[in-house]
């Protein structure tokens, strides 16, 4: 069976192919700037790249063209398009419908409730879906949601303060997110620990950024809440917020509620804070330079992840590994230095030397820390290949 998982933007589709009969990486590509008069396309099936620009006005012609690219004669890796059995979304909120499923009217339904929740995930997605259902209807479509991952979590950390009928009505409820990273760390953690009983905090640090608390290969609890928005700040997007401070927002600087939500989720974060840039590499580079805004934002970032790493490490009633995944958590390791500063009385103990390290499989801790530290690098799309092939074999 060979999987194509897709990761959506609104202008943009990114792939990997897995035959999965032995998990193996076929290829991996994508298409950027959909919709404009050329649209920028790459490939990479084992070491060839090749590249192109072409006319792509939609997710639809952008899947076509990736199957083109694949069943190439010369370099491509399939004999024919129907050698790929499903797509699998790595799909964001559907409210109601969680975990995996099979694309239909009803999930479509789901995520479009979903759209003021998550406005830069669900509409890219609700619109390819719809677009592949009718112009690619031999292929089966499955939707694996990120909030899958985090259905075990009890009640007592699911539910806010709120009227109980805003939860069971409208779906209020912190749902989290980074469902696939977490699982794939989850997984692996079991793995490297040979225990399936580990207590593991997973800190999935990117763009977008959340940590999770994980007991035997199952989430336990997490950072991320109702919306994407939540948590941890992000690279342009607040975190967590004081919902009252919006109407004196509102009144103070003249602007509507769409207009103050739109820079809560699109100017604030690491972005906002610094007025630099939302990436810590430029932040770092910054800071070093004497910046005290850029400075600042990291401090905001270092403290918000040592402040998730407290509470989830009680939920769990101690903790066995901390993790550190995506783009940041793999590769910044002033970041991983910062957030277990001081920790030694919590059995956290990195070894500086050791944390040189970057974006490989590789432990971190000292020698006499209890907690094992860990880099790992996440594989999302191969978890949705994984749940894909599980839904359509049963």
């Amino acid at each position: 069976m060979k999987v194509l998982v897709a990761n959506l933007g609104s202008t943009s589709f990114k792939y990997r192919l897995f035959d999965m009969t032995n998990e193996a990486q076929l290829a991996r590509g994508g298409v950027e700037r959909i919709g404009e008069d050329l649209s920028p396309c790459f490939v990479e099936i084992g070491e060839h790249r090749s590249e192109m620009e072409t006319p792509v006005p939609d997710h639809a012609v952008a899947v076509k063209q990736c199957l083109t690219q694949l069943t190439d004669p010369e370099q491509g890796c399939l004999q024919d398009a129907s050698e790929v059995s499903a797509i699998g979304f790595k799909a964001v909120h559907g409210g109601r419908i969680s975990g995996v499923h099979r694309v239909d009217e009803n999930v479509l339904e789901a995520m479009t409730e979903m759209n003021e929740i998550a406005p830069a995930h669900n509409p890219p997605y609700i619109n390819a879906m719809r677009t592949l259902s009718e112009k690619l209807p031999e292929i089966p479509l499955v939707a694996a949601y990120e909030t899958g991952f985090h259905q075990t979590n009890r009640d007592a950390v699911k539910y806010y303060g709120i009227p109980f009928e805003w939860a069971e009505d409208f779906h209020v409820k912190r749902w989290g997110f980074h469902g696939a990273s977490h699982r794939y760390i989850a997984n692996r953690m079991a793995e490297l620990l040979g225990r399936e009983d580990a207590r593991v905090i997973s800190c999935h640090l990117g763009g977008s950024s959340s940590l999770c608390a994980i007991r035997g290969r199952e989430s336990v609890m997490t950072s991320m809440g109702m919306s994407p928005q939540t948590g941890l700040l992000h690279n342009n997007r607040c975190g967590d917020f004081d919902a009252f401070a919006i109407p004196m927002l509102m009144e103070r600087t003249g602007k509507t509620l769409t207009e103050v939500i739109d820079e809560l989720s699109s100017k604030s974060g690491l972005l906002g804070l610094s007025g630099v840039s939302g990436d810590c590499r430029d932040l770092e580079e910054a800071a070093a330079n004497g910046n005290k805004r850029a400075q600042l934002a990291l401090d905001v970032f270092v403290a918000d992840i040592r402040r998730y790493i407290g509470s989830l490490l009680i939920e769990l009633g101690g903790l066995d590994a901390l993790v550190f995944t995506g783009g940041i958590g793999q590769n910044g390791q002033g970041i991983r230095r910062d957030a277990c500063a001081g920790l030694s009385e919590l059995g956290i103990d990195l070894d500086n030397e050791k944390n040189s390290v970057r974006g490989e499989e590789f432990s971190v801790h000292s020698d006499s820390s209890r907690v094992s530290i860990w880099v790992v690098p996440t594989n999302e799309e191969l978890v949705v290949a994984r749940q894909t092939k599980e839904l359509l074999e049963g």
